[in-house]
């Protein structure tokens, strides 16, 4: 499996957890980015968890490994579009999910997430690992 992917949330805690199907796919893949968006979500379970500092120092090693694409004015357009063609469906999401999928549209990267909500997003590519 070749291609380059833009990877969600439950995908790098399946990371963390050495689940051997999304270690395989990653290793298989030509490059593998980390929306900002994860690595705040990460952050947020870490300190709600109960083995905050274990989880935190988790975290700081894997974003100083992980190629983390940021948000900047054109994903505004694109969170934009998507939330607009979301409400006129009367499908919301999550909006950090929104944010997400606007990184992917921006940069042409397949997201992979298993949440299935994603599926909502007109012209967005998703798989699931």
């Amino acid at each position: 499996m070749n291609g380059n992917y833009l990877l969600d949330t439950n995908i790098v805690i399946a990371l963390f957890d050495d689940d051997i199907n999304v270690v395989n796919n990653i290793q298989n893949a030509d490059s593998v980015y980390v929306p900002s968006i994860v690595i705040g979500e990460l952050y947020y379970g870490a300190y709600n968890s109960v083995k905050q500092k274990e989880n935190i120092e988790k975290i700081n090693g894997f974003r100083n490994d992980a190629s983390i694409l940021n948000c900047d004015a054109d994903t505004g357009n694109y969170y934009g579009k998507i939330k607009k063609g979301l409400k006129d469906k009367g499908n919301p999401i999550p909006e950090n999910d929104i944010w997400i999928a606007a990184l992917a549209t921006q940069h042409d990267l397949e997201l992979v997430s298993r949440d299935k909500h994603f599926e909502k997003i007109d012209n967005l590519k998703v798989t699931k690992w």
